[in-house]
């Protein structure tokens, strides 16, 4: 009775374990991403400090220098809260040239936060893999064209690309 006792439990602590696994690999995405990981990896990329802010949409790729959460001063509480050792930041873009289905991508893993009209919005499709040199993640939102805030937390490196483009 022990044993199969133990046993059940083990497989519960261990099945979680499998089933979080993300793909591996730069086709295990689950739309075309060569455009955003082309941007992502562009040497024309701006170069951002957390908290800037852009009159509009940057015309390519954007590094963001990150901060530790105390010094990033996010301006609204992250859905997740980051994780000791970890590094945020956030951007604020003035407008969109219009409203519509955007993605937006990450050259790492960070939790994104997407805030508009004092609300945090929720994506409509995600699709992320591992060992995909220069995009880990990749999101769609429908976002109208008024200010944008971005929030990056989570995120294990003290800076990250990130790429926000309309949806095909």
């Amino acid at each position: 009775m022990r044993k199969s006792l133990l046993l059940t439990l083990t497989m519960l602590i261990v099945a979680p374990t499998f089933a979080a696994e993300e793909p591996s690999g730069c086709d295990k995405f689950k739309w075309n991403i060569d455009h955003a990981r082309a941007v992502l990896t562009a040497p024309d990329r701006i170069k951002l400090n957390t908290g800037s802010e852009l009159a509009a949409l940057p015309p390519a790729g954007a590094t963001m220098a990150l901060a530790t959460p105390a010094d990033a001063k996010l301006p609204m509480p992250p859905e997740r809260a980051p994780k000791e050792g970890s590094f945020a930041g956030f951007v604020r873009i003035g407008s969109l040239p219009k409203a519509g289905s955007y993605t937006i991508s990450l050259s790492s893993g960070a939790w994104l936060d997407v805030v508009q009209d004092g609300r945090f919005l929720k994506p409509t499709a995600f699709s992320g893999a591992t060992d995909c040199e220069g995009i880990r993640k990749t999101m769609k939102y429908d976002l109208s064209a008024s200010p944008l805030l971005l929030q990056i937390s989570g995120a294990r490196q003290n800076s990250l690309s990130i790429a926000i483009l309309p949806s095909d």
